[in-house]
């Protein structure tokens, strides 16, 4: 049985560098790149972009670079930004609040439909006009109306429970801003985004320059 190739990982995080970069120009309205123009704006080298590209197929023509509006929506469909992804959060603090206010969410095809929380006084409160709901009614509200992605900005103490009514409900995705490490079945993915541990990396690297390595 032949062993299935993947991506590294490595390779899939670049992938929104490229993207964001690409959107920029088409905003400019630049139609052709070449790889080398384009190391000059990510960072990396043209041989590392035309690597990562070719994992996907090949995109560019020798001599003329990347048709950039072609890249730019070759490379949405590969992270799946041609898609429309309903999504709740639970926690309606000031984080929460943020990710709901944060259009370019939206614009990329993840729809906030609803925040949860379990402070009364935030309750019916709305967010861009998304309401914040109890998050007693959030297991039935995510059921009945198909959500796919469940955002976590909750403390770390109600991060386990709010992923185990995720996964109860069918969710197929969490964005975990939580400090805590949750548990969930494997077939859910989870993308970590721990602000305090990043911040604590810039402070060792502020302290301690010679290790810093450019990773963008």
């Amino acid at each position: 049985m032949e062993k299935e190739n993947r991506v590294s990982i490595t390779v899939i995080r670049r992938l929104p560098k490229y993207y964001r970069y690409l959107n920029d120009l088409l905003n400019k309205g630049i139609n052709r790149i070449s790889s080398q123009e384009l190391s000059k704006m990510t960072g990396f080298t043209a041989s590392q972009i035309r690597q990562d590209l070719n994992n996907f197929g090949g995109f560019g023509q020798q001599g003329y670079g990347y048709n950039v509006e072609d890249l730019h929506s070759q490379l949405g469909k590969i992270l799946g930004l041609d898609k429309v992804y309903k999504s709740v959060i639970a926690g309606a603090g000031n984080l929460g609040q943020a990710i709901a206010n944060y259009r370019g969410f939206q614009d990329a095809g993840f729809e906030v439909l609803s925040l949860f929380d379990k402070n009364p006084k935030l309750i019916g409160i709305k967010i861009r006009d998304i309401e914040i709901r109890d998050v007693d009614e959030m297991e039935s509200f995510i059921k009945e109306n198909g959500i796919e992605i469940g955002i976590i900005t909750t403390p770390k103490e109600s991060a386990q429970m709010i992923a185990e009514i995720f996964e109860r409900s069918g969710i197929k995705g969490i964005w975990n801003f939580a400090p805590a490490d949750i548990k969930v079945k494997e077939d859910i993915i989870v993308e970590n985004v721990y602000l305090n541990e990043s911040l604590f990396a810039l402070s060792y690297f502020m302290n301690n320059k010679k290790d810093y390595v450019r990773r963008d």
